[in-house]
């Protein structure tokens, strides 16, 4: 299990009919055999988070991770995302390509499951002690943001559970700070509050973006950035709020959640503007969605990594 605590081989068998890890190794190896021609030699692990799963293979066109979901009401976000992937590989970006299928198509629906295959990448997650790493970690961001501004696919542009169904960032924190803060950091809020009643609304355009760019998604080679992963939470928003966003995430790595010290935000940022520079009004923005995000990742009870000591 990828988050949960839930018993491997119950969710297996109850979230995708799979009665077993062996079982669910011979099912992909007859579904990649079928879609894509492709012989499964071996699979070495399957990791659940939700109602989507991961595999590690290896195979005849070398090491893959094969991806499946049954929730049906992503399938057609899952098609337009594995088709947006093709399009920034070809455009230069370091993502993990999806192998089409004989068929030609990046997603294939197969046994009331979404299937899609990528090359393995072989590297390190995003380590955010490394000065120089954290800087080209916002230089690729900025990159990915400006080549999501120029894709348009409507599968990908519904405005996502995280918005509250609005474009308006006051909008939206306001009526977070209304009805679902649960009083954590009360002093924060305050500040929270104070900070968006006098600001002008963004002057930046909304486009897709990645929706959840942070260290368990950053794999590198030394200091380079060699692939971004996880296009699952892609989304219609300003890339502000994505940059806010890993401001508060980047050195979460799965269950390991620490708060970003304001010497990475800096240097993240650093690389960040580097590439694509921030309007005043962004900026403004930033610090207020950042704390806004901070407050909300405070944990309920105990918070021995010191979330709210952070905001």
């Amino acid at each position: 299990m990828l988050w949960e605590s839930t018993e491997p081989q119950s969710a297996l068998k109850n979230r995708f009919g799979l009665g077993s890890f062996d079982e669910a190794a011979g099912w992909l190896t007859k579904v990649l055999a079928e879609a894509w021609a492709i012989e499964v030699k071996a699979c070495e692990r399957i990791i659940i988070s939700d109602h989507n799963a991961i595999a590690w293979i290896s195979t005849d066109r070398g090491a893959l991770v094969a991806k499946w979901s049954r929730d049906e009401d992503q399938f057609a976000k899952f098609a337009g995302t594995a088709d947006l992937l093709d399009a920034l590989h070809k455009e230069g970006l370091p993502v993990a390509p999806p192998l089409a299928a004989t068929d030609g198509r990046h997603r294939v629906v197969i046994d009331s499951s979404s299937v899609t295959v990528q090359p393995h990448i072989d590297g390190n997650l995003l380590d955010i002690t490394a000065d120089t790493a954290v800087r080209r970690a916002g230089a690729s961001l900025a990159r990915l943001h400006r080549a999501l501004a120029t894709q348009k696919d409507s599968r990908l542009t519904r405005l996502g559970r995280h918005t509250g169904g609005t474009l308006d960032l006051r909008r939206r924190i306001e009526t977070w700070l209304q009805h679902e803060d649960t009083g954590r950091a009360p002093e924060a809020s305050t500040r929270l509050r104070d900070q968006i009643a006098s600001l002008p609304p963004i002057d930046s355009q909304p486009q897709l973006i990645h929706n959840d760019y942070r260290a368990s998604n950053v794999v590198t080679c030394g200091t380079e950035v060699i692939a971004v992963l996880d296009f699952d939470e892609v989304a219609l928003d300003y890339c502000v709020t994505d940059l806010a966003n890993a401001f508060v995430l980047l050195g979460t790595r799965f269950t390991n959640w620490q708060p970003t010290p304001p010497s990475v935000r800096e240097a993240f940022l650093h690389g960040y503007e580097s590439v694509r520079p921030l309007t005043r009004l962004e900026r403004q923005w930033l610090h207020a969605l950042a704390l806004w995000r901070g407050i909300t990742a405070i944990p309920p009870g105990d918070d021995p990594a010191g979330w709210a000591r952070a905001v």
